[in-house]
């Protein structure tokens, strides 16, 4: 992946890691029952989250994988933070796990809530 593409283009860490912008993000789990996961930190959560999101705390670490033992790792998994640099560790650790299909929204909760 070129440098122009990181910035512009539909950013990919992997081939199964893909980071969304807002408008992409949001079309791609609006009415469905997908599994969205919010990895902040509980009180990051409470004080506002994505509606039908699972808050599972990245910076909990044995509680954060045996949580995700309940997800199916076939289905796609859509994660977001306050500013996207803890999902992505989060996406890299979930495809560790096996998990196929990873989708990270670009800017986080920061970017979602403006």
């Amino acid at each position: 992946m070129s440098f122009i593409d990181f910035l512009f283009g539909n950013t990919s860490v992997s081939d199964k890691i893909s980071i969304l912008d807002k408008q992409a993000y949001a079309k791609a789990i609006a009415g469905k029952k997908v599994q969205l996961v919010d990895v902040r930190t509980s009180r990051e959560y409470a004080a506002g989250h994505i509606k039908g999101a699972v808050n599972i705390d990245f910076f909990r670490f044995s509680a954060f994988e045996s949580a995700f033992d309940t997800f199916d790792r076939s289905k796609p998994v859509y994660l977001y933070c306050q500013s996207g640099n803890r999902s992505q560790k989060a996406a890299r650790r979930l495809l560790a796990m096996g998990f196929e299909e990873i989708y990270d929204l670009r800017g986080g909760y920061a970017t979602w809530k403006r």
